[in-house]
């Protein structure tokens, strides 16, 4: 089965932009685990993550998802662009 040329062109953006989130994302959660373990540590998982959650979300929205697309749009789209011209 051969994919549309639509559905291989959001793709190769599509993998670009996970990985540039990823990027980000790692070391927030990493920064919000340390800062929040003194306090949560001992409970539960479920309680530590109803935590984290809200200030994980807020900070992808507000900040990593924004700077992902300011310093890597045109890499991101770079990758759109190739494969539309293929």
């Amino acid at each position: 089965m051969r994919s549309s040329p639509a559905s291989v062109f959001r793709l190769s953006s599509r993998l670009r932009f996970a990985l540039c989130v990823m990027v980000g994302a790692y070391p927030l959660i990493t920064l919000l685990l340390a800062a929040t373990a003194p306090v949560t540590g001992d409970w539960p998982l479920a309680l530590r993550t109803l935590v984290i959650v809200p200030i994980m979300v807020s900070g992808m929205v507000f900040a990593i998802i924004p700077l992902v697309q300011r310093w890597a749009g045109r890499w991101i789209a770079a990758g759109a662009a190739r494969v539309e011209n293929a």
